[in-house]
This record gives structure tokens, C-alpha cells and sequence, in this order.
């Protein structure tokens, strides 16, 4: 609804893999204990390069009527190379259908060098720039447990370094995950309203093989919540986080092949509905607790 209302019709999300790399994950670092050799993506064309995987991509949508697009360079960790091979890339994304490029990244590979490179495609192409910022969890030992490999002060610069150029933010969130509870939930919603975030995506913990994560669920020493559990997490969530926020997602897709666990076998619509459910029940909504606005 918000891409709707910004740009005038349906914009379609077309996610990219420019064949990125991850610094948790080089130097024979194992990365994030939830991430597998994907790197947390879904291109449909990865081997193809970014002219083409966009090309692709559109032609299928095209056929539905769709006429606006966002580069969404998913993959990895899409500001983690030198300047000029950005430049180059992010350059390949641009057309007269794409009207925002969308860069995930991590927050210790956000520096004012890449933000200049970005001010100034943004300006020279006339394109929107927002950046996906993984935060997690705010609750910073379990940073450390999954080895995110930062901190949440570098979060909370990389969000501020942003803001200063006018850039959109969307932060991403796993409320389910191993040793966090209902305090650091809450406490998540307040850093991400306390920063005015733009976006936010909400993820539920999923299991793939290939992964340390995946390893410990099959040996039983991974304990994940209940679905009740985390449909109530979400609630709470929405009930401390600034109405201001604009809800990306409430529930995330496990990939297709090699899914240990995901979404407690049910749908995303099905997880989705329970949710709409239960704040109609609880007779509550997005920002009805929040104290920062």
C-alpha cells in the first residue's frame, strides 16, 4: 500500500544477486549461525548478471501489467566491495522502469564513502536509494551467540549515518530468536522507533541445512519457541513499535529445498491471518504502547 501511494500503481520487488560476499563469512568465519550458503536469497536468476536477471524478472511481471519496479540486491552483503565496483553494479540495475534501488546490508559495512556513492547515483539517475539494515535482536549477547559479527552501537550508527544522507531505512528482525524473550522484543521496537526507522521486516526463525543452526537442531540442542509464542511476540512488537513504521513483512519464507524448520509447517497467509486474528481479539494495533513516537 505505501509503494502504491508513493509511486501511483503496484511496484514490483525484483530481488537481485550481484555475487556479493559477507565479512562474517570470509577468513574462514562461519557467519551468521542461521545463514546458509545463499546468503538469506531468493534470485530466481543468479547466474546471470544484473541487466539480465532484472530483464528476465520483468518480462514475467510485464505480462501482469506491471510497470515499476525496485532493485532489490538481496543476496549477501550488497555494500561490501571497493567503490568502483559498486558503482558499476549499481549502475547496471538502473532503467527507466526501476524507480528505487534496494540494498540489504550489514551495519559494519556502512561508511560515508559508500553513502556518497549512492547520494550521487541517486542524484545523477534521478532514483530512490533504501537500504535493508539487519538488526536481529536488540538484546546485544545474542548478537554475539549467533555471531552477527556487530554490535548494536554500530547498528545504531550505520541507521544514523543513513538518516544524515536522507536515505529510507528497513530494519530486519527475527523475534524468535534462542535466548531472547518478551523484554528483548519490546526493547527492539523501541530502539527501531527511537532511530525513526522507515521500514521494518519481521522474521520468524527458520532452520536450513548447511548451517551451525541446522547442525544443532538435528542433535536436539536448538530450542525454538512455539508457534503461540511467536504470533504473540509479533503482537507485542506492533504494540511498542511507532505507528510511523511502515510493516514490510510479519512472517518470512524458508527456502524451498533444505528446510529443517520453518513457519511451524503452516503458510505465510495462514501465519498472517492468525496474527490479524488475535489483534482484533486482543483489541489492540501498531503503536498502542509506544512512548517514542
Amino acid at each position: 500500500m505505501e509503494l502504491k501511494k508513493r509511486y501511483g500503481q503496484r511496484v514490483q520487488r525484483l530481488p537481485l544477486n550481484a555475487g556479493f560476499t559477507c565479512p562474517n563469512r570470509t577468513n574462514g568465519r562461519p557467519g551468521c549461525l542461521f545463514c546458509d550458503e545463499t546468503g538469506s536469497g531468493f534470485s530466481t536468476f543468479a547466474g546471470y548478471d544484473i541487466k539480465k536477471q532484472i530483464e528476465l524478472m520483468k518480462e514475467k511481471y510485464k505480462k501482469k501489467g506491471i510497470t515499476k519496479f525496485i532493485a532489490y540486491f538481496q543476496n549477501y552483503t550488497n555494500t561490501y566491495a571497493p567503490i568502483d565496483i559498486l558503482k558499476q553494479i549499481y549502475i547496471q540495475a538502473i532503467d527507466d522502469d526501476i524507480v528505487q534501488l534496494d540494498i540489504a546490508t550489514r551495519p559494519d559495512c556502512i561508511d560515508e564513502n559508500v553513502l556518497k556513492l549512492l547520494k550521487e547515483i541517486s542524484e545523477q539517475y534521478n532514483v530512490s536509494i533504501s537500504l535493508d539494515i539487519g538488526l536481529q535482536s536488540a538484546n546485544y549477547h545474542t548478537l554475539v551467540k549467533v555471531n552477527r559479527g556487530h554490535t548494536l552501537a554500530e547498528y545504531i550508527y550505520a541507521v544514523n549515518l543513513i538518516k544524515n544522507y536522507g536515505f529510507e531505512v528497513v530494519s530486519h528482525v527475527i523475534l524468535n530468536l534462542p535466548g531472547d524473550n518478551m523484554l528483548d522484543v519490546i526493547e527492539s521496537a523501541k530502539i527501531l522507533s527511537a532511530l525513526k526507522v522507515d521500514g521494518v521486516k519481521i522474521h520468524s526463525l527458520y532452520i536450513v541445512e548447511g548451517t551451525i543452526f541446522g547442525e544443532m537442531y538435528k542433535s536436539g540442542k536448538l530450542n525454538i519457541c512455539t508457534f503461540d509464542e511467536y504470533v504473540n511476540r509479533v503482537i507485542t512488537f506492533l504494540e511498542w513499535l511507532s505507528p510511523h513504521i511502515v510493516i514490510h513483512r510479519l512472517v518470512a519464507d524458508p527456502p524451498l529445498n533444505g528446510t529443517l524448520f520453518g513457519n511451524w509447517g503452516k503458510t505465510k497467509s495462514e501465519i498472517i491471518l492468525e496474527i490479524e486474528n488475535l489483534l482484533k481479539e486482543k483489541d489492540t494495533y501498531q503503536g498502542k504502547k509506544a512512548k517514542i513516537l
